[in-house]
């Protein structure tokens, strides 16, 4: 199936995906400080994990997965699956050792390679968010808001992830923050391309789908898991209820 013509975004939203995307990179930076600043509580950084893997399962399947159907057709369900196995490539399989979560080694037991190589998985994974992000605006207003919303959410801990491996393979702090930064120029760097390829959003929306189930199922979902508090696993559930609920009271 061919993909459908695409009625002329009006600037303004192309804006908002611009500044919504800078907003999800500093996200990225105050999760880098996160590690870097002790005073603050781990404990907030796995209640993210756990309501953005919700809100991520629900906007994915409830939302985004649609939208990419009326596009593309049955095609959509093959750039779903690539999109899935593009994060999986970058993150383990050039970063087997990657996962969400603190490095609290007392020495440096993490090769040096390891976070160079988590960080080139991540930022292919942050570069797909920004992508992510813009599409949706491509779409429709709605659509851009609940990505956003749904990226925004694991933004934090997912600089806190990079800057914290930096650390662990025996990087400096400065190198620690600087890999959270570039975290956030993957994001802006994504919003950026789908502003001037905006003809393939019925390409990119899709992969972007794949991207945003994979992170949610296979990055956050397991982290929840590993997590023997039960308001971990409640809260996975009132992500999902609060997509739903937005969808309720605002989408049409």
């Amino acid at each position: 199936m061919t993909i459908a013509q695409f009625i002329p975004v009006p600037p303004s939203r192309m804006v908002l995906a611009l500044l919504l995307g800078l907003t999800a990179a500093a996200a990225n930076i105050l999760g880098g400080l996160f590690i870097l600043h002790r005073e603050w509580s781990r404990q907030y950084l796995k209640y993210f994990l756990a309501l953005g893997a919700g809100f991520m399962l629900a906007a994915a399947v409830l939302e985004i997965l649609p939208e990419s159907v009326a596009l593309t057709g049955s095609l959509a369900y093959f750039l779903v699956l690539v999109g899935y196995f593009i994060v999986h490539f970058f993150e383990h399989t050039l970063a087997p050792h990657f996962h969400f979560g603190e490095e609290t080694h007392v020495e440096h037991f993490v090769p040096e390679h390891a976070g160079i190589s988590a960080l080139l998985g991540l930022s292919i994974h942050t570069f797909f968010d920004g992508v992510a992000i813009a599409s949706g605006f491509l779409v429709s207003g709605w659509l851009g808001g609940v990505i956003f919303l749904a990226i925004v959410l694991h933004k934090i801990p997912e600089g806190f992830t990079v800057a914290s491996l930096m650390l662990a393979s025996g990087q400096s702090r400065r190198t620690a923050l600087f890999a959270a930064i570039w975290l956030g120029v993957a994001t802006v760097a994504g919003v950026l391309l789908m502003g001037l390829l905006h003809s393939q959003v019925g390409y990119a929306l899709p992969i972007s789908a794949g991207v945003t189930l994979y992170v949610a199922a296979t990055d956050l979902i397991p982290e929840v898991n590993r997590e023997p508090d039960t308001r971990m696993a409640l809260l996975v559930f009132l992500g999902v209820s609060l997509m739903l609920l937005l969808a309720k009271l605002f989408h049409a």
